[in-house]
């Protein structure tokens, strides 16, 4: 069992250390040291898919690459996923291209550009036996890789089209060399590549501005644009196996083909001009006439090797990839923005989502239910219609989309009342869940964003014949809350909401609210209500209230603080403080201040009180772990999820979190840390 210790200062109103008769109280806190499972990531299902491979021979087993450095594997033709592996520990790497060698299908090449440095971030990485374990191809470490390739005739042979310009291996990925001119002003950002069935040497790279074209292994090349409108982004290039010559690329302005292995390009109709965007083309291995596209307006289909398109799917779906199984060309996949996987059995005439094991969702807000711990609510933001809120009813095992009345908006907050009334706040105003089950009504969500606030008008009376000056209340004209919601907490004696308008209180259930800038600021990040106390934090302050909101005064805070992320109340009314330099805590309003050092974390971005465990939960974006302080003993026990994190709860016997970018995860049953990766 490790040891480690926990250092409480008492800090001054100016946050120096007060001596207090030199007092420094050192205390140990025991870490629990047991081995558990990485916790399980239970949805809610769908979000970002990117790109497909399948198993040559083995249509039923699947490979799909993610936004956040994850690989998903799937073994029945994608009903179902597994998380396989994660090639960076960082969550930017965007897994665009994956190849399953045709030689040897152990082999898996996953190529990836990062998010967070799209110019210098990236490489390749290789596995030898079926993604279970993994390593980093030297040769194009740092390279941001856009698009990967086997060449067809000769397994041996890779291609790697970065933004640099185009790189091959003649030996599985061993060593690699750049082939197009180096320093190129013209053949760099290579966002496609297709090689000839027959012939290596003959090579097609798609850039960001045109099409080029290699016949002799990159000794020279050729700018191919003949028909192609210029400065076209050059997003998918298919070579037909059958008929070498025939050539279709997809760009910004359109869908081309070619009958002269690209000599001379026909733009290809049918495809509305808000749908150019075409991000893939893929042909029907068995029946090369038929052609999909999928744009950034829906999934598009050509039966007659591209005389004409016709529209598959709503204009809403974003389609990244698509697959066609090989033995079965009825099935068909999509890989999506914000809907995840899309799987069709009537070769595209219908979808439906196929996420089952598939979480890639950014859930800002997480909400146990106060009388149910197996009822969970969560808030996910960027996936509009996709998105919004989910309802679990069986601790996450299972979710429901509750997005009726919220119009695709984003959701950052959920909060409960006494009474069991959800509340949301979403990226443009309050909603309220109406959810009367026993009428048996679906559950949708509701307005509540009247402004109703009074003033002090000056105004002069007579009385007993004397004029006096006095102030009456004035309403003035309603207003509507219209902007984000940070936070909300329905817990006090009045709701209190923290918009980036300022905060709000309402008496009436969210029917009207009352406020506005506090202390002359209005985008407050954190709320907490115990009673008629309230207090709300922004990056560089706090303010509390002890009147549910009617008037608010500025708290002391330690001046070494730099960025204020959340607070929360105990029963007993200690405030505590979650910020850029730790965990703080304060039992007089701010007159003094406790500090909880020697975490292996200083960047808290939230915690909150654990009215079970009676301790508080803290975590950091920045790191996968949990740590729960007792303030009676100071001591610390600690989780490792394996995932990092955006915010913890408690339900029942047992936590909950949101992970930045992997939906909710479930705490395991044994064990209190992990470590290592599945």
């Amino acid at each position: 069992m490790s040891r480690l210790r926990i250092c409480v200062r008492i800090l001054s109103r100016r946050g120096r250390c007060a001596t207090a008769s030199g007092f420094l109280l050192l205390v140990t806190a025991l870490i629990a040291n047991a081995a558990q499972p990485i916790w399980n990531s239970v949805g809610p299902a769908g979000g970002d898919a990117r790109a497909f491979a399948a198993v040559p021979g083995h249509p039923q087993h699947i490979y799909l690459g993610t936004l956040d450095s994850w690989i998903y594997e799937s073994l029945d033709r994608g009903a179902s996923w597994r998380r396989l592996a994660k090639l960076d520990p960082a969550d930017d790497l965007v897994l665009d291209s994956i190849v399953v060698d045709a030689a040897n299908p152990v082999t898996l090449y996953v190529a990836a550009w990062k998010i967070d440095q799209p110019d210098t971030g990236g490489g390749l990485w290789i596995s030898r036996d079926s993604g279970k374990t993994w390593k980093e191809s030297p040769g194009l470490h740092g390279q941001s890789i856009r698009s990967f390739t086997q060449a067809p005739s000769d397994p041996k042979i890779l291609f790697a089209g970065s933004l640099e310009g185009v790189f091959r291996s003649t030996d599985a990925g061993a060593s690699w060399n750049l082939i197009s001119p180096p320093g190129s002003k013209e053949i760099h950002e290579v966002e496609s590549l297709a090689v000839d069935p027959a012939d290596p040497n003959v090579i097609y790279a798609g850039t960001w501005h045109l099409p080029w074209k290699t016949s002799d292994g990159g000794e020279h090349w050729k700018n191919i644009k003949q028909g192609v409108i210029e400065d076209s982004d050059v997003f998918s290039i298919i070579v037909d196996p059958v008929k070498p010559h025939t050539i279709f690329l997809s760009a910004c302005s359109g869908i081309y083909k070619s009958e002269d292995a690209g000599d001379l390009f026909h733009k290809v109709q049918g495809i509305p001009s808000d749908a150019r965007r075409t991000r893939v083309l893929m042909q029907d291995p068995n029946n090369h006439e038929i052609v999909y596209a999928g744009t950034t307006e829906g999934l598009y289909k050509t039966i007659d090797a591209g005389k004409t398109f016709q529209p598959m799917t709503a204009a809403d779906v974003i389609v990244n990839d698509v697959y066609v199984d090989s033995a079965d060309s009825n099935h068909v996949l999509l890989a999506t923005d914000r809907g995840g996987v899309l799987a069709s059995s009537d070769a595209g005439v219908t979808f439906a989502a196929s996420n089952d094991g598939f979480s890639e969702r950014k859930v800002d807000a997480l909400m146990v239910d106060r009388s149910d711990p197996a009822r969970l609510y969560a808030g996910v933001v960027n996936d509009k219609t996709y998105g919004g809120a989910f309802l679990s009813i069986n601790g996450g095992q299972s979710w429901q989309q509750i997005g009726d009345g919220l119009e695709g908006r984003d959701v950052f907050a959920l909060g409960q009342a006494a009474d069991g009334t959800v509340a949301a706040g979403t990226s443009h105003g309050i909603f309220v869940l109406n959810q009367n089950l026993a009428a048996g009504v679906a559950p949708h969500w509701e307005p509540r964003n009247t402004v109703a606030n009074t003033i002090l008008r000056p105004e002069t009376k007579t009385v007993a014949g004397r004029r006096i000056n006095v102030e009456k209340k004035v309403k003035v004209p309603d207003i509507e809350i219209a902007s984000r919601v940070n936070a909300l907490d329905l817990s006090g004696e009045a709701w209190l909401a923290s918009t980036s308008i300022g905060l709000f209180t309402s008496r009436d259930q969210g029917a009207t609210w009352q406020g506005g800038t506090v202390m002359d600021s209005g985008d407050y990040l954190s709320v907490a209500a115990l009673g008629s106390t309230m207090t709300a934090a922004r990056t560089d302050g706090v303010a509390y209230s002890l009147d549910a909101g009617k008037t608010w005064s500025p708290m002391q805070v330690p001046t070494m603080l730099t960025r204020i992320h959340r607070v929360a109340f105990s029963p007993d009314g200690t405030l505590w403080l979650g910020a850029r330099e730790g965990v703080y805590f304060t039992h007089d309003n701010g007159k003094s201040w406790l500090w909880i050092g020697r975490l292996p974390f200083r960047d808290v971005d939230d915690l909150t009180w654990d009215s079970l465990s009676r301790r508080v939960i803290v975590s950091s974006r920045g790191s996968d772990q949990i740590y729960a302080i007792d303030p009676k003993t100071m001591t610390w026990k600690w989780w490792q999820t394996g995932y990092r994190i955006n915010l913890v709860r408690t339900a029942g016997d047992h936590m909950v979190v949101a992970s930045l970018y992997d939906g909710v995860l479930v705490e395991p049953k044994t064990g209190a840390i992990q470590s290592g990766q599945k």
